[in-house]
């Protein structure tokens, strides 16, 4: 198994896709590619078809995907306020990539497990599917729980494109297809070895609550009591430094696994509070909320994401190098979080010492929690390949 990655600046797209392929042809030990993956950063997304067109004709992969983001993540370097593209290439004996396409007319076929199957074709030993879709025309919520009813226990990881602020901007990218709505993905089987990282970059402060009324995505009541009022309360009690951190926002967590003991990092959905209603104290989350869910509050800092991230990725020191990675970072991290930049793929790099890998800032990472498929926010979703053979135990 090999990977290869490349990222270039080259403002001229001819300059540009030149630049990429003779730079993962002088990586690669043979010219033949299984699996290649670009994001064209937004200042490419105009010419993002035909430049991914180019690379799939330039490169021959047997599957090419990709899409728009905001920025784009290279090996060494996050790329956020220049037009950018990326890109990580595998050759990867014994593994299938089945590539599939989604759009409007699937999504009544969500809850029929024959009709989804057929559309999305993966293999009975499928080890893992790579997902990236439109946020304006893909219900991704509902598509995850199909995913996750119809595909149980196969982790996904991905995110939304973010190369657009309106829809029909962005570009989901297939082979040698474009698309600007709906989801396109590939479903990797056989021989592959994969540990998923999702890393939250919150942590929580005071105690948990039940949830005791919730009207769609409004809290109503905590344990029979104002969420402001306890908000208030929990605030006072923070140190200056933790108040401070108020500043980058106040964040709902939801526990993914009901009747749970204690919970900590990663036993949480994070979501952002996103209103206040001063006169009811209810509170408005960027999620649709259930009585009896429990929830805590959490708060978001750089010292806390990288001793999170560092944290999930010092295990892999004791395993085989992984040979190639994914990474799917939020859009509110980069330079939004942290005071200065590279802020996760230094941390990657650090531990890791060096993996070819390509990603890109989402508008919402997707990754296991729990055993189940979510979107998140202000995450790092992160994917290391190994081949199965040399990892048993997965």
């Amino acid at each position: 198994m090999q990977f290869a990655s490349a990222t270039t600046t080259e403002r001229d797209i001819d300059h540009a896709i030149c630049a990429l392929a003779d730079d993962i042809r002088a990586q690669m030990d043979a010219p033949e590619l299984d699996f290649a993956m670009a994001f064209f950063s937004a200042g490419f997304a105009p010419v993002a078809p035909s430049g991914a067109d180019r690379l799939h004709t330039a490169l021959n992969p047997r599957v090419l995907l990709g899409c728009t983001g905001e920025g784009v993540i290279g090996r060494n370097a996050e790329i956020e306020d220049t037009p950018a593209i990326t890109l990580v290439t595998a050759r990867w004996p014994g593994v299938r990539a089945v590539p599939f396409s989604l759009d409007a007319d699937d999504w009544d076929a969500l809850d029929d497990a024959r009709r989804f199957d057929v559309r999305v074709g993966a293999p009975g030993d499928t080890r893992l599917i790579v997902l990236v879709a439109d946020p304006f025309s893909t219900p991704m919520d509902a598509l995850l729980d199909a995913f996750n009813r119809h595909y149980a226990g196969i982790p996904i990881i991905g995110g939304m494109a973010s190369g657009a602020h309106k829809p029909g901007g962005n570009a989901l990218l297939l082979n040698d297809r474009a698309f600007a709505s709906g989801a396109v993905g590939v479903a990797l089987a056989g021989d592959l070895g994969t540990d998923i990282i999702v890393s939250q970059g919150c942590r929580p402060f005071g105690r948990t609550f039940r949830v005791t009324e919730a009207k769609k995505n409004v809290i109503v009541s905590l344990e029979g009591e104002s969420p402001l009022t306890l908000i208030q309360s929990l605030i006072a009690a923070l140190s200056e430094e933790d108040q401070a951190l108020l500043k980058n926002g106040l964040f709902v967590g939801r526990a993914v696994e009901a009747g749970r003991g204690a919970l900590g990092r990663g036993d949480f959905l994070i979501r952002s509070l996103i209103g206040v209603d001063r006169q009811s104290g209810a509170i408005g989350v960027g999620d649709y909320i259930h009585a009896d869910e429990t929830i805590q509050f959490h708060l978001r800092d750089q010292r806390t994401a990288e001793e999170d991230l560092e944290l999930l990725l010092t295990p892999q020191a004791l395993d085989t190098p992984p040979s190639g990675a994914l990474l799917f970072s939020c859009n509110g991290r980069g330079t939004r979080l942290y005071d200065h930049p590279n802020g996760d793929i230094a941390t990657i790099q650090n531990v890791l010492g060096g993996v070819n890998l390509a990603g890109f800032f989402a508008a919402g990472e997707i990754g296991p929690i729990g055993g189940k498929n979510f979107l998140h926010g202000q995450t790092a979703s992160l994917a290391l390949f190994r081949p199965r053979s040399e990892v048993p135990n997965r």
